[in-house]
C-alpha cells in the first residue's frame, strides 16, 4: 500500500518535513517513490504539488493523520470528522451531564438542609 507521509530533514531541533509517497513498509526517512511537497512547522510554510497529490490519492494512496490535516488546510481534501473526535465529543457531553446532575443533587441537598435549619429554630421557640 502506498502512503502519503512526512519525511523529516533539517538540523537537530529545527526539523522540516517533505511530504512524500512511500511504500507503507519502508522506513520514515527511506527512499520515497515521489516527493509531493514541503512543510515547515516553525514558520507554518506549506508547499504542495496539487496535481501529483491528486494523482496519488486517485491511485488509492492513504495519507497519515498529519498529512490529511495539511491536505485539508490546502483545500485538496474535504474536511471530515474523524471517529476519534466523535468519540471524544460524546465522552465530554457525558461528563458535562454527570457534572450537571451532581451539581443539581448538591443544590437540592443544600436547599433541604437550609429548610431543615429554618424549621428547627421555629419548633424550639414554641
Amino acid at each position: 500500500m502506498i502512503k502519503l507521509r512526512l519525511k523529516r530533514f533539517g538540523k537537530k531541533r529545527e526539523a522540516s518535513f517533505r511530504l512524500v509517497a512511500v511504500n507503507s513498509t519502508s522506513r520514515r526517512d527511506g527512499r520515497p517513490l515521489e516527493e509531493l511537497g514541503f512543510y515547515n512547522p516553525r514558520t507554518k510554510e506549506t508547499r504542495l504539488d496539487t496535481e501529483a497529490i491528486r494523482t496519488r490519492l486517485a491511485q488509492g494512496a492513504q495519507p497519515t493523520d498529519t498529512v490529511l490535516t495539511l491536505l485539508e488546510r490546502g483545500g485538496l481534501v474535504e474536511k471530515s470528522v474523524r471517529p476519534s473526535v466523535v468519540t471524544g465529543q460524546k465522552k465530554q457531553a457525558a461528563a458535562r451531564e454527570a457534572a450537571a446532575k451532581k451539581a443539581a443533587a448538591e443544590a437540592k441537598a443544600a436547599a433541604e438542609a437550609k429548610a431543615a435549619e429554618a424549621a428547627a429554630p421555629e419548633s424550639t421557640e414554641a
